[in-house]
């Protein structure tokens, strides 16, 4: 009991700091508004990263629909908002676009997870787009191809980074209760799973239901903090590129998404003076990386302070 009171404090102390280091980094000038919305970007990557790593990574369903359910979130965001002043606004919208990617979710996911690897991803893919059209064609209700602007820009990297936290714990927490232990025995071998009793398409859409809703709040933020959204914001190339923060991390580790967010999100930032060349070295890092660690910077691991506590508590006995 002792003990995990001790990683909890240690956890919230970290989550503390690094608060105030940015606070302290923004006041003093060095973080500009120009790397604040980087650091946005790489929050926003964080939530994105972790909901799919739950349904790639944990239950084992290739989805390529993630920017479909961030769409959802960031129209019903920004709707919203423009009606609702304030806090309220932004988490009246968060609140209702993460019922709709819920429900959308549950809608596409009963067919669709009885599908497997290629299949899977296809229809994923397929319904991702079928969202952003609706969304391109209902122009009385989102603008169309314009998008909607002046949004009220509520969100700040502090609200931002606070859901961060949000999203990682409660995703954290669902791998590690009896449900996410299901999920993992699916991961594992599906057939032995429900020999044993695990109802599979239940814990499958669940998980697909997670990733959708948290898909949808980062979709929230992004549209708040950006002021305007648009459909072309949302394509296959989006989720494309959560994707990649999935596998360079390392599918299946939550820690692992996030270091690889804030590497890539450096990386990009650091690039931005090569002009065209970002794009191929970008490429190239990648490639190298899966070369030399195909299963990513992380694999499965997760880090952990635990273990560093147990070699210090040893240390000392001796």
């Amino acid at each position: 009991m002792k003990k995990h009171l001790k990683l909890h404090i240690i956890w919230i102390a970290l989550i503390v700091l690094v608060a105030l280091l940015i606070d302290f980094l923004i006041a003093q000038g060095i973080i500009t508004q120009v790397y604040e919305r980087t650091l946005v970007t790489i929050f926003i990557n964080i939530i994105l990263a972790v909901g799919l790593n739950l349904v790639i990574g944990i239950a084992g369903q290739f989805s390529l629909g993630h920017a479909g359910f961030m769409a959802i979130g960031a129209y019903a965001g920004a709707i919203l908002m423009m009606q609702v002043d304030g806090i309220l606004g932004l988490l009246l919208g968060m609140l209702v676009g993460a019922i709709l990617a819920g429900g959308v979710a549950v809608i596409i996911g009963i067919p669709t997870l009885r599908l497997t690897g290629d299949y899977l991803a296809i229809a994923t893919l397929g319904a991702s787009e079928i969202i952003r059209i609706i969304i391109l064609t209902s122009d009385n209700i989102t603008n169309g191809a314009i998008g909607i602007s002046g949004i009220p820009d509520t969100a700040t990297w502090s609200i931002v980074y606070v859901f961060v936290i949000i999203t990682t714990v409660l995703v954290l927490n669902y791998i590690r209760s009896s449900a996410g232990r299901a999920t993992l025995a699916i991961r594992e071998n599906e057939i032995a799973a429900e020999a044993m009793g695990v109802h599979s398409l239940k814990y499958k859409v669940t998980a697909f239901v997670i990733g959708a809703m948290t898909a949808s709040v980062a979709g929230t933020l992004y549209a708040s903090y950006l002021g305007v959204v648009a459909p072309k914001d949302f394509t296959f190339q989006k989720s494309i590129d959560v994707l990649i923060i999935v596998v360079f991390g390392g599918i299946g580790s939550v820690t692992g998404s996030i270091i690889a967010a804030i590497s890539l999100g450096i990386l990009n930032t650091l690039l931005q003076p090569v002009g065209e060349w970002r794009t191929i070295i970008y490429a190239i890092a990648l490639i190298l990386v899966m070369i030399f660690r195909p299963s990513g910077l992380l694999g499965r691991r997760e880090l952990m302070i635990s273990p560093f506590l147990n070699r210090q508590k040893g240390a000392s006995q001796k």
